[in-house]
């Protein structure tokens, strides 16, 4: 059986889906926090179990009779974060899975400033000693995350933000069609190279292309990150959100996001979904 982890969310959903196209929804689990919204799943045959990363004890029953089970890595940081993974992948072990595959990041990285990316170089880590088979996604950077940078600047005429460098921007799409292949072939093992789009962009580009699709101007406004932690801090996200978001830019002008790679597009046999086609769908309604 193949077990999928939070099943629930964007990509863990989408995963599954692909996955109910390659396999019989016998031959699939899913693992979530809430059951009550993956009933959906179950309807279809799928074998919906609680597992929370935060309740060890409980993940024996969630995995079960599991032979490949694929962890997404979660929306914690630091500490929280490892220990999660560490659970999960323990876990996996311990019900005899054969393959782990895990949701890691292009940017993985223990001296990266943007702070899920030490948190992914530790989890590859505890994933080449696990002592069983596995795949580490290195997955490009979330295209969506760049559509929900453009939304208020869309609005604005200015899209405000530290100085930058560019991003693969990757679609979830194209990334949960390869897991979803990483966990029916044995194409993929060990660490991936970059899971990226074709193309890095900037967010002088981003903001480029949202003023193409919209006809409206967008100015990229460059300020400081003393000025842009202010600006979040007035807008009432958390100091840790902010300080999330100074070390995406941080980051990226490093050069952690920008390479790009084949990969992506020779697994998926087309290329892969272009930033512009994204920021579309996001930003359509706002047009």
């Amino acid at each position: 059986m193949i077990i999928v982890t939070g099943a629930n969310g964007k990509l863990g959903r989408a995963v599954t889906e692909h996955l109910l196209e390659r396999v019989p929804a016998a031959q699939i689990g899913v693992s979530v926090r809430d059951p009550e919204r993956a009933r959906h799943l179950e309807e279809r045959g799928v074998r919906v179990r609680r597992g929370d990363f935060a309740d060890p004890t409980g993940l024996a029953h969630a995995f079960e009779g599991a032979s490949k089970i694929l962890v997404v890595s979660t929306d914690s940081t630091g500490a929280a974060a490892v220990r999660h993974h560490r659970a999960a992948i323990e876990a996996a072990v311990a019900v005899g899975a054969e393959r782990v595959v895990y949701t890691s990041h292009m940017g993985a990285n223990r001296s990266s400033p943007f702070p899920p990316m030490p948190d992914h170089a530790v989890t590859e880590a505890a994933l080449r000693d696990c002592g069983v088979a596995f795949t580490a996604l290195r997955n490009g950077f979330y295209a969506a995350s760049a559509a929900m940078l453009l939304e208020a600047a869309v609005r604005t005429g200015e899209l405000i933000a530290p100085e930058d460098g560019p991003v693969a921007w990757t679609a979830h799409a194209d990334l949960a069609e390869v897991a979803a292949l990483a966990l029916t072939e044995d194409e993929l093992d060990g660490m991936t190279p970059a899971l990226t789009g074709s193309e890095a962009i900037d967010m002088t580009g981003v903001a480029a292309i949202g003023a193409r699709l919209t006809g409206r101007p967008i100015r990229r406004v460059v300020v400081t990150e003393a000025e842009y932690r202010a600006s979040l801090l007035a807008r009432g996200l958390p100091e840790s959100a902010a300080d999330l978001f100074l070390g995406l830019f941080a980051a990226s002008r490093l050069g952690h996001f920008a390479s790009t790679d084949a990969t992506l597009a020779r697994l998926l046999g087309r290329p892969p979904v272009p930033l512009a086609d994204t920021l579309q769908a996001t930003l359509t309604p706002l047009r």
